[in-house]
């Protein structure tokens, strides 16, 4: 069969298979299309995602490698801080300015003043109860972390902002590296040519600002790669400031417990790390049930992170630290205030150096004068009074043992001390100078003195005519019993007889420096003075007739040196008047105690001797006199020079003289004053007394005696016997 010349149509099949292959191609050609398409159905949020792809990206970029900046500066500026740090030994005691340690008669500490530094302490040497205490308290993460807790830090600002302050104010979550580092203060040394003082030097280390907290991070870390955490924790606890002048925990452990840091219980651990937060307002002299509580609160801490176990914790909480005997006392604060003011100030006030004073200083007699004081002030005056009182307790060569400038010290240096600070007219007690002056001019105990109305003519004032105190005269009286009943009459007659200059020499020479008044009513006390020379002017009475400079301080050394800087054997000075004269006045004003005006001084079973004292208005009282073993001053009145209320010298001041006196001598076998009644006298001596009454004496003289160098001068009232 013949092919046509047509074209042979292809088969079904063929043609299915060519259409299903021009589909296929068809639809590969069109699948860019539509995409496109997808992409235009998408639109702007198409755009959107891939713009925020691209910020992503850049953002992540810039970030990293912005990271990778601060990293290095971070790096480079800590490597920079770790070459200047020094040793970790050369940073342990960070007081500017030097301490002064005081001793007392027996060699025992009982005061300090200045920052106190107790010795270098290691954090493996402390005891642990304390080292457990410290980072229970500051820093849990302590030995986790390196120099900084971001953890700590987000906890404090989620506080502070909960508690509606600033994130950095409050709670700074800071950790213990950072807080060495702060009392580091950065490594910037204290400099006089930059800062105003050192009180604005440390405000400017305690700066919080965000700058302050970078800079702090920074030393904190460089730190972190300087030292171990030992030597970290070491600087911390030897410079941490702990209250009460305790730079330190060996100082703070020393000053409230009498003991090392290496021997703190868990209790005593506690209340120490619980002066971190408030030193001052934790500090257990100011407040002890304050900083009991605040301890309870870190043995709380202790018991949860386990460094104690219940009963180690209920034990701790049952029995809670108590403050030393001489802490708790906060004895001699006044003393001690007086002492450091006594020495030379670059040793003592202003001391750059470590100084341990050695005194007088007596805490039993010290204890005895306080409890006397609050016992009558308790007992015997109103609540509520505002009347206040001193007391100087010393020997009879001066050295001063006890001393009590007010009612209440309230812990801190330099307050108003009303035992050498206040000069208050002396009243009475006074007069024994001006019967010392007539007994060294040669008259007797027993010479006698007409009581009756007085005028004198003051030049430029006009008449003058004293009183007696119960406005009565009392005729012709011994001079024992003029000064025993305290006679104004009386003594202005003695002192314008024997004369006022030397009456007014007496007194100077048995150490009453101030100045003394010029006319007759010098014989009654209007010149004023402070207690302590008061004090000490009796005592040149009791010890036969030398003056005396009371005196506190007998050496003085550097802390480390053998050999003193300053030393004192006793504060006797020169004779005033002769010792039969002194024997005899104290004869006189032992008369005073036994049935005079000072009869409620009067001690159970042991001879005293004294005068009372009472101002004009009742201003001041007065009552000092002596045993054969100690000299005792007080003095009451108000420091506005308001007129004490039914109060005289024989009053209260007596009564506190007496109970301070009978606690101080608690123990002590009784012993005679120094003292020579007067002979019993005959017809005849009774004549020859009388003969005697009609004129002033010379003055004995005795060898080496610096007696009254001038007889009378002139004789401006009446004489004895007239």
């Amino acid at each position: 069969m013949q092919r046509s010349g047509k074209k042979k149509p292809p088969l079904v099949a063929d043609r299915r298979a060519g259409r299903k292959a021009q589909k296929m191609t068809g639809k590969a050609k069109r699948k860019p299309a539509r995409r496109k398409a997808a992409s235009r159905r998408r639109g702007p949020l198409g755009l959107l995602g891939a713009l925020f792809r691209w910020l992503f990206g850049l953002v992540w970029r810039l970030a990293w490698r912005s990271a990778l900046v601060v990293g290095l500066l971070i790096g480079a500026a800590v490597f920079y801080v770790y070459t200047t740090l020094p040793p970790a030994h050369a940073l342990l005691d960070g007081r500017s300015r030097g301490s002064v340690t005081l001793l007392d008669r027996h060699g025992e500490i009982f005061a300090w003043r200045g920052e106190q530094f107790g010795g270098q302490i290691t954090a493996d040497t402390i005891s642990e109860h304390l080292r457990n205490a410290i980072v229970a308290t500051e820093d849990k993460r302590f030995y986790n972390h390196p120099g900084v807790d971001p953890v700590g830090i987000a906890s404090a600002i989620r506080i502070n902002l909960r508690e509606g302050r600033g994130p950095l104010s409050g709670h700074g979550g800071s950790t213990i590296t950072q807080q060495t580092a702060k009392l580091l203060c950065l490594g910037v040394p204290y400099d006089p040519d930059v800062w105003a003082n050192e009180t604005e030097y440390e405000s400017d280390c305690r700066e919080t600002s965000l700058w302050r907290k970078i800079k702090e991070a920074v030393y904190a870390l460089a730190m972190e790669t300087k030292y171990t955490k030992d030597e970290i924790l070491t600087i911390y606890v030897n410079r941490a400031f702990l209250g009460a002048g305790s730079r330190g925990f060996e100082a703070a452990a020393q000053r409230y417990f009498g003991k090392s840091a290496n021997e703190v219980e868990p209790a005593e651990a506690a209340m120490l790390a619980g002066l971190l937060v408030a030193p001052t307002r934790y500090a257990p002299t100011n407040n002890l049930e304050r900083s009991q509580n605040r301890a309870m609160v870190i043995l709380g801490l202790m018991e949860d992170q386990g460094y104690l176990t219940e009963a180690q914790a209920d034990y701790a909480l049952a029995h809670p630290a108590r403050l030393s005997e001489a802490a708790e006392a906060r004895a001699g604060g006044y003393f001690a205030d007086w002492v450091i003011d006594t020495a030379p100030p670059f040793v003592g006030s202003d001391t750059t150096e470590d100084v341990i004073m050695r005194t007088t200083f007596d805490p039993a007699i010290q204890r005895a004068a306080e409890g006397a004081l609050r016992a009558v002030f308790e007992n015997k005056v109103r609540d509520g009074s505002k009347a206040q009182a001193a007391i100087v307790v010393m020997s009879a060569d001066g050295a001063v043992r006890a001393m009590v400038g007010g009612r209440k010290f309230k812990g801190v240096a330099g307050q108003f001390n009303r035992a050498v600070m206040a000069k208050r007219q002396t009243g009475s007690a006074f007069k024994p100078f001006v019967y010392a002056t007539a007994l060294e001019l040669g008259h007797s105990p027993r010479d006698t003195v007409v009581d009756e109305p007085l005028t004198i003519r003051i030049p430029g004032s006009g008449p003058w005519s004293p009183s007696n105190y119960d406005n009565r005269f009392h005729g012709r009286v011994t001079l024992t019993e003029a000064l025993k009943q305290s006679l104004n009459i009386p003594a202005v007659k003695v002192s314008e007889a024997v004369g006022r200059d030397n009456v007014k020499k007496v007194a100077e020479d048995f150490g009453i420096d101030s100045t003394l008044a010029n006319g007759p009513a010098l014989a009654l006390g209007t010149s004023e003075s402070s207690l302590l020379e008061m004090t000490g002017a009796y005592a040149g009475i009791l010890n036969g007739g030398t003056s005396v400079d009371p005196y506190g301080l007998t050496e003085l050394t550097l802390q480390g040196d053998d050999d003193p800087l300053i030393g004192q054997d006793g504060g006797l000075g020169e004779r005033v008047i002769s010792t039969e004269a002194a024997r005899q006045l104290v004869y006189m004003m032992s008369q005073v105690v036994d049935g005079g005006t000072g009869a409620r001084a009067k001690l159970s079973g042991r001879e005293a001797a004294g005068k009372t004292g009472t101002t004009q208005a009742a201003r001041d009282a007065w009552f000092l006199g002596f045993t054969a073993d100690y000299v005792a001053g007080v003095w009451m009145g108000y420091d506005d020079n308001t007129p004490l209320t039914g109060v005289t010298g024989g009053g209260l001041p007596a009564e506190i003289w007496r109970e301070t006196m009978e606690r101080v001598h608690e123990g002590l076998p009784p012993r005679p004053l120094p003292m020579d009644p007067p002979v019993p006298m005959t017809a005849n001596s009774e004549r020859a007394a009388d003969s005697r009454n009609a004129a002033p004496r010379q003055p004995r003289r005795e060898q080496g005696d610096n007696v009254v160098e001038r007889v009378i001068l002139d004789v401006l009232g009446e004489i004895l016997g007239n």
